[in-house]
Order: C-alpha cells, then structure tokens, then sequence
C-alpha cells in the first residue's frame, strides 16, 4: 500500500482534464479540480435541505433527510476538501488570468465543509507555520501532557471559544493588521449569514448544513494538530523532526494528498504533495539521525486516539525503523514515546 506519487498524463487525458490543464499551475494538481466538481455537488445536496425541511418533510423525516446528507458529506468529500483547502493555501491552485477561481474553495465550498472563509489560512499559513508549535503557537501541544484525554479537551475547548479573539490579536501584535482583518471578516460574515437562514429561511437545514459541520470539522483539526505535534522532544522543540510526526502507506495518504508527512511539510511547507513519499525514501537516514517517529499504516486520527486510550504498544508496533536511529525493543519505543509525550514550559 504505497502512497501517491507523481503520476505521469495519459498520452490523451480526458476532455475534462485538456479544461483543466489550461486553468491549473501544475499539471499535478487536476485531482483538485475534478474535487472541486464533487464538492459542489455535495453542497448542492446540502442546499436541497431547505426546500426539504419547508415544503418536502417539515416534520420529524427532516432529520433522516439530514443524517442521509451528513453521511454522504462525511464519507466522500469531508476529508479530501480539507485537504485540498490545505495544499491550495501553499500553492495557488489557478493561473493569474483565472486567478479569481482561487476564492472558489475558501469562500464558496469552505462553509459548506465547517470552514469559515479565510480563517484557516489566517491560522494555519499566518500564524501556525511561522510559529512552528512553539510557545507563540496559538495551537502549541507543548504545555500539555499529550496522551491525557482532559487535556486535550482543554486544548480544544480554547482552540473553540477562543481562537476568533486570539488570532486577531495575534496579527495585530506583530503589526499585520490586514490578517486580522481577513480573519474577522471571514469568521463574522460565516455567522451573520448563518444567523440570517436560521432566523428568515429555516433553522433546522441552517444547523444541519452550517453550523453542525464548523463544530465537527473544528474538533476533527484539533484531534489531528494534538496527534502531528504529539510527540515533541524537550531538547529540540524547533526541530521538526522532533517536534512532528510522519505517517506512511495509510490509505489517509491515499486519500488525502499525502497529508501524513507532517515532518517535511514543515520542513519545506510548499513541497508539492506527490514529492513527499519520494523525499522520505531518499531521506530515510536524516529521519534516522533526528530519531524522527514514523507510524506505517496509521493516520493522525488513529493516532490521537491510541494516545487518549493509552495503547502505546500500538503505537509502538507501527513505528518505522530508521536508519541511523537506535535499535529499540517494543518496551523501549514505549518509553521512548512517552518520554515525548510530557508538557514543556515555554522557553
């Protein structure tokens, strides 16, 4: 089960395709747009909720039509639309004569898929990268004992309440006002539209299409940075090959634009998705030599998840021996995990 790489164009690619090589600055990238087709289309469905709740099903069958909706958006397009937001916020997706399709995935689809427009590139490309889960990171691990469940949920519910204050407080600190604004104008404009549906169109399709998927896909991003930023070595926190995790031949890769190659994506933040299976097997002995932790066959999810239960020898098994690393037994990954896993004090 290997993960993705470049994949060369069929000597005659699909009129679809032929369309969206003219529109895309790297050929690599056409997955994006046959996704942004199926996004849509999801959020279409969502759109039919409303004439469902008022005219179709206004009693108690709305909520089956809800659920079949929320099943459908979770299982085929939830996952790959976050991550395409993530790989189109460090690499424009469209050329500059098209350069106005570039809102298409942040203000059009991104509510539909519990993303307040602009925020997550305020967060992730404005502060998160530059910060590195330092102590200045609005979402840093580092304070917290991180296969501890109660802490988690105080990391969440911070990250929840609080983010839309701190962040702008952030720009505004490091005199980048024009970030701040971006992010309240994106997160306000979100919950006045939303407040409006609910109050003039129908509060039930509002919750269903709207609001419930901002609370998911928040508590899903929160689980998944508490997993990429787990394991952080006391010694060298700026590291990021001690500081992050990488995750290999998970079908999460494969459905997810290689996303579990945390490490080298904050190492060199703008490598094109399809290089990063073939950077970590030319560069397995860097990984060894920074004693790297490299999971095969999980994803950031499972990963949060066996640390809130504590199956460390879960964890352990799936560790990748690398090279230049010390040959550890399983009780000794164990330990060496857990040595990772405890709170460290600003500076």
């Amino acid at each position: 089960m290997q993960d993705p790489g470049p994949q060369p164009l069929p000597e005659h690619p699909p009129v679809w395709d032929r369309v969206a090589l003219k529109l895309v600055n790297d050929p690599r990238d056409i997955p994006f747009v046959r996704l942004i087709v199926a996004c849509t289309i999801t959020a279409l469905l969502g759109l039919t909720l409303y004439p469902i709740s008022l005219v179709v099903l206004p009693g108690a069958g709305f909520w089956l039509a809800a659920a079949v909706y929320l099943g459908i958006w979770a299982l085929w397009t939830l996952d790959r639309f976050i991550l395409m937001l993530h790989c189109t916020s460090h690499r424009i997706l469209f050329r500059r004569e098209y350069r106005w399709l570039n809102h298409v995935i942040p203000w059009v689809l991104g509510p539909f898929f519990g993303e307040t427009p602009q925020t997550y590139f305020s967060h992730h490309m404005g502060m998160h990268h530059p910060e590195n889960n330092l102590a200045d990171d609005l979402s840093t691990t580092m304070p917290f004992q991180r296969d501890r469940f109660g802490h988690w949920l105080l990391y969440y519910a911070r990250f929840f309440v609080l983010v839309i204050i701190e962040l702008p407080i952030y720009f505004v600190r490091r005199n980048q006002a024009k970030m701040a604004v971006r992010t309240l104008l994106g997160e306000a404009s979100f919950w006045v539209v939303v407040g409006l549906l609910a109050v003039f169109v129908d509060w039930r399709a509002t919750l269903a299409v709207f609001v419930i998927p901002v609370v998911m896909v928040r508590t899903l991003m929160m689980a998944g940075n508490w997993a990429q930023h787990a394991f952080v070595d006391a010694a060298a926190p700026a590291d990021p090959y001690r500081n992050s995790i990488t995750c290999i031949d998970s079908r999460y890769n494969r459905r997810c634009f290689n996303d579990g190659y945390h490490i080298y994506h904050h190492v060199k933040a703008r490598c094109h998705w399809t290089d990063y299976p073939g950077e970590f097997q030319r560069n397995k002995a860097v990984y060894g030599e920074h004693d790297a932790i490299v999971f095969r066959g999980l994803d950031f999810f499972l990963v949060w998840l066996l640390l809130m239960t504590k199956r460390y020898r879960v964890l352990a098994k799936a560790m990748v021996e690398l090279p230049g690393a010390p040959q550890r037994s399983l009780d000794e990954r164990v330990a060496f995990m857990r040595s990772r896993l405890t709170p460290i004090k600003p500076g």
